[in-house]
């Protein structure tokens, strides 16, 4: 027999026994991920007061026009020091997982990548890797510092919206995230952060719109009332 590692071998029957144990814990796992999902949706949202400039394909934009007129946007801050020539390979990795965003952009929300590299070296990568996704930069900006994206504590100017998420850990200066903001009445607010592992299983639609104010709106979610929510299978 192949002396490589491998699960132990098992008789159906045993198979069977510890397979329904891992089961009930998959099913608690999903019961408290559904219910830190219904927190997320009942965190307040903090009004963004301070102008933000981002270069696009467009020109100039502020974070106001980012939304594109929808509700919600989610941010996913990509590592991309202005010095480096090439992105962070995590982050990398991390939108070469993401599908198509249809599903998002039917629950009107709209996904996009921020840097503060220059948008010619952003323009320059996505082309490599053969990306279309909605990528800004925010060079110039105090975006990446007021967001806890960048760790540079002496940048004069930023409001240092800073969450320590290191646990100890010396941290560069860069730091790969995603954040969630909200549009009402023409103004931004900031919703929700994570950063370093609370990112690696946003990889689709669904685990992103969990992380929104509206979620998946499907009228299984315990959601606020009043909230948008259809049929799941209507």
């Amino acid at each position: 027999m192949s002396q490589i590692p491998h699960p132990p071998i098992a008789s159906r029957e045993e198979w069977r026994k510890v397979r329904l144990q891992i089961l009930e814990h998959e099913k608690e796992l999903t019961r408290q991920k559904d219910k830190v999902s219904a927190e997320r949706r009942r965190l307040p949202m903090v009004p963004i007061d301070k102008d933000y400039s981002f270069e696009g394909p467009e020109g100039k934009v502020s974070l106001v026009d980012l939304f594109q007129g929808l509700p919600q946007l989610i941010v996913y801050h990509f590592m991309f020091d202005p010095e480096w020539e090439d992105g962070c390979p995590g982050c990398t990795s991390f939108v070469n997982a993401q599908g198509k965003d249809t599903e998002l952009k039917e629950r009107s929300t709209r996904f996009i990548l921020i840097s503060r590299a220059p948008l010619p070296k952003l323009q320059k990568y996505a082309a490599k890797m053969g990306w279309d996704m909605p990528w800004y930069s925010s060079f110039g900006s105090d975006f990446n510092y007021d967001f806890n994206a960048t760790h540079d504590r002496s940048h004069a100017g930023s409001e240092f919206l800073y969450i320590d998420h290191s646990n100890g850990e010396k941290k560069g200066t860069e730091e790969h995230g995603l954040s969630v903001f909200f549009l009402l009445d023409g103004k931004a607010y900031h919703v929700y952060s994570t950063f370093a592992r609370g990112v690696e299983n946003l990889t689709d639609s669904y685990a992103l719109l969990d992380v929104t104010p509206y979620g998946r709106q499907e009228d299984w979610e315990d959601s606020p009332e009043g909230w948008p929510q259809n049929p799941t299978y209507g």
